[in-house]
């Protein structure tokens, strides 16, 4: 799918003279103004940004590229049974007390350390096919898991990072929704650019003509025409993309990095994952 640009027309007149502005991006015509009915499309630069009672009836992207939205979209996709993304060590206890203990996993982080007494950590290399094929996975991290759980307002609730973000960005498309937040996770409260990027990356792969989009989202745009043709670059530069630089950890980097790779697009339903109807046609790009 090819990627969309940002265009913006400005005329300038005379005082007292007519100016007509076409801005494309947010689908305003000539001739109507700002009265029409526009879909809207907004970006969150921190789960913190969510108001809950404009959720619903939205669409709402959660983005936690690293790494618990990348991790779990894994977990799903290496044939897990059921996996659990749940805001709290409280909830993963309750969560645990439902099913079968034999056959569950547990996996995460909090404040950046693993859990003790859990299985696995926070990285998509510890969930491989071998490790959590039919089995159930109970995860809790210290961002990302709590984002899921502050979006679940909104009528649909799906999961971004970059190795889905075109195929996230079609199934935008086809859902023919007309509220989009895109919801990133963000680190105590605080912006951060990956989440920052899976965002405009997404963005990149979605026709904008038609909608009207929140500052944030046009910032988006302008980061991801900026740093498209080098998402590993821009990773790199980010505050937690030099953990993995500095601690030798580039191939887990370039696999969160690797735009495209997956044709998956989990969906939260009653606190479970499952692939989004529709999700993965066409292809990755």
């Amino acid at each position: 799918m090819p990627r969309r640009t940002l265009r913006l027309q400005r005329l300038s007149g005379l005082e007292g003279t007519t100016v007509h502005v076409s801005v494309e991006w947010c689908g305003l015509s000539n001739e109507t103004g700002v009265g029409d009915f526009l879909k809207r499309l907004r970006v969150l630069l921190t789960r913190q940004e969510i108001v809950p009672e404009r959720l619903p009836g939205a669409t709402a992207v959660v983005i936690d590229v690293f790494m618990a939205t990348t991790t779990l979209l894994t977990i799903l996709e290496n044939g897990a049974r059921g996996v659990y993304p749940v805001p709290s060590l409280q909830e993963a206890d309750r969560a645990m007390a439902k099913l079968d203990a034999s056959n569950v996993l547990r996996g995460g982080e909090q404040d950046a350390a693993q859990i003790e007494g859990y299985d696995h950590g926070p990285f998509p290399e510890e969930y491989t096919p071998e490790v959590v094929e039919n089995r159930n996975v109970i995860f809790v991290t210290t961002n990302g898991t709590r984002a899921i759980a502050d979006a679940a307002p909104a009528e649909t609730v799906l999961l971004g990072s970059l190795r889905n973000a075109p195929a996230v960005a079609r199934y935008l498309e086809e859902s023919k929704t007309d509220s989009i937040y895109l919801v990133c996770a963000g680190s105590a409260g605080r912006f951060t650019v990956e989440d920052f990027l899976g965002a405009a990356t997404m963005l990149s792969y979605l026709d904008v003509e038609d909608w009207r989009l929140n500052d944030g989202a046009w910032l988006a745009l302008d980061f991801a025409g900026r740093h498209s043709d080098n998402v590993p670059g821009a990773l790199k530069r980010s505050r937690a993309g030099r953990w993995f630089v500095e601690n030798d950890r580039m191939e887990a980097l370039d696999f969160v990095a690797d735009v495209g790779a997956s044709d998956l697009v989990p969906e939260v339903v009653a606190g479970r994952l499952r692939p989004a109807s529709e999700a993965g046609k066409g292809g990755s790009s």
